[in-house]
């Protein structure tokens, strides 16, 4: 796992993996979708925050979503607890983040809310490894992400 470290925000990087294609589920007001993504291609999410809390919060989120095969919820427009999530995830092999939405609240998986300091970088999935644009001047730290050990 990639986390990249602001002053406000952190996000972290997974790579989907597996050996071909995975089927990951979004739900959205609408209805379910099916979302197939490539062993290359990401899944990225962006904390509200700096703390030891969000960092493990953001490890979960993604094992629950690449391991256990959770979805991806899309709250409605509207929905109050959009306001009260901290933190949020998109997949996709291009990730742009914007602090110009509603958290939790867009089916399009290449766009994702941050904080204003990571308002318009992208992370790509590329062959063997991860692209950042935008990010030069963030932090990078690589933790291990397979197995979950809390204190």
């Amino acid at each position: 796992m990639l986390l990249i470290h602001g002053d406000s925000g952190t996000l972290a990087v997974v790579k989907a993996g597996g050996a071909q294609r995975q089927q990951f589920f979004v739900d959205t007001p609408e209805g379910e979708f099916v979302l197939a993504v490539g062993p290359e291609e990401l899944l990225v999410a962006s904390g509200f925050g700096t703390d030891e809390r969000i960092e493990n919060g953001l490890r979960c989120v993604l094992y629950m979503i690449r391991e256990v095969n959770s979805p991806l919820i899309v709250l409605p427009k509207s929905h109050p607890a959009s306001a009260r999530l901290k933190i949020v995830v998109a997949a996709g092999k291009r990730i742009v983040l914007s602090c110009d939405i509603t958290p939790g609240t867009h089916p399009e998986q290449h766009l994702l809310c941050g904080m204003k300091e990571f308002d318009g970088a992208e992370i790509l999935g590329v062959e063997g490894g991860v692209e950042l644009r935008g990010l030069e001047w963030a932090k990078y730290e690589k933790r291990g992400f397979s197995s979950l050990r809390y204190t």
